[in-house]
């Protein structure tokens, strides 16, 4: 529950923001008039998100149990993508969100057309709702605890909203680039957790080599797996389930928040350090990476007088900001002098 919990407060943060920065700027504008079609574009995001839950939930039950399986690995396979592509995203293009919104809002007001701010809506909602949706199937999937599991995310979606009005009120003031790096770093462990459970999926199926799979030797009388089997690459890494029952509470939270199962092949294992050491070391250097710019900048600006009309553009673009200010944003990245793209 509360990893679903800080899933739905993540991804529901993040689309609260959006919409705040939108709504604002079509305030600020003087331009409420287009604010339905904002929110029709928001509604649409948010039933098509529903709409695919609900296909994955009780769309699969005339499938064989092997095309199950495999559709789950599939799915979890995606979420595990689409999840690391918001990431990364939100750490390169963070810093110009604000702007890069208000200049689609812009566009979008000159050509005149009713769709192109439903449009925006839509698009700027249904990325969190479809990456909130397979990443909260493939958990239930995971550790089946469904009914705590969506408790959890609706709570956490409440927060959220709460949270996001607060914020638009200037009620409360966080640090966002605080919030969503820890946000953020318990996603890629999450993710790896979806990406060892896919692998079990697959390997359910058929797809991948594995110790489900006749390349493991069964015994004769019960069909299970003899014991002891466990050659790398396609057999058990290792076997805890006398320790931690598959069903107990401690697995549940340890299989919810790191991705553990009592029992794991070799290429649950394999995928899940690889992952880990691959995505982790990458977004530890992408946190990094503005403290580092932002020292070499001090250190490098006072080197000729044309560095000067170039700090003060950027901090008066940041100073122009809102709730979610250029400085604050999440993950933000290093200064870009040439404004958004």
């Amino acid at each position: 529950m509360l990893a679903t919990f800080l899933i739905g407060l993540r991804e529901g943060l993040e689309a609260a923001l959006v919409v705040g920065i939108l709504v604002a700027y079509l305030t600020r504008l003087g331009r409420r008039d287009v604010l339905p079609r904002l929110w029709a574009g928001i509604a649409l995001a948010i039933a098509l998100a529903l709409g695919i839950g609900a296909i994955l939930t009780f769309g699969a039950y005339a499938l064989t149990f092997e095309a199950q399986e495999l559709i789950g690995g599939l799915l979890s396979l995606l979420t595990v993508a689409m999840v690391t592509w918001m990431i990364f995203w939100m750490q390169k293009t963070a810093r110009t969100l604000k702007r890069s919104l208000e200049g689609g809002i812009d566009r979008a007001l000159s050509t005149g057309g009713a769709w192109a701010i439903v449009a925006i809506g839509f698009i700027s909602v249904a990325r969190e709702g479809i990456e909130t949706t397979l990443l909260l199937w493939s958990m239930v999937q995971s550790f089946g605890d469904a009914p705590s599991a969506l408790l959890g995310a609706l709570l956490g979606l409440a927060a959220a909203v709460v949270l996001g009005w607060l914020l638009a009120r200037g009620m409360v003031r966080i640090d966002l680039r605080v919030f969503f790096a820890w946000t953020g770093a318990f996603l890629v462990i999450v993710a790896t957790g979806v990406l060892a459970y896919a692998i079990h999926d697959l390997q359910e199926a058929g797809a991948l080599p594995g110790p489900f799979t006749a390349v493991a030797p069964l015994d004769p009388a019960t069909g299970a797996v003899v014991v002891g089997w466990s050659a790398f690459p396609f057999g058990w890494a290792f076997d805890v389930t006398g320790a931690i029952p598959p069903g107990s509470p401690l697995a549940a939270i340890l299989q919810a928040t790191v991705g553990f199962m009592p029992q794991m092949s070799w290429l649950q294992v394999v995928a899940w350090v690889l992952y880990l050491a691959i995505v982790g070391t990458i977004f530890v250097r992408g946190l990094r990476r503005p403290r580092t710019a932002a020292s070499s900048g001090a250190t490098t600006a006072p080197a000729g007088p044309a560095a000067t009309p170039t700090v003060d553009a950027e901090a008066s673009t940041a100073s122009e900001s809102s709730s979610l200010t250029d400085d604050e944003a999440p993950g933000a990245s290093s200064p870009n002098p040439q404004g958004a793209r």
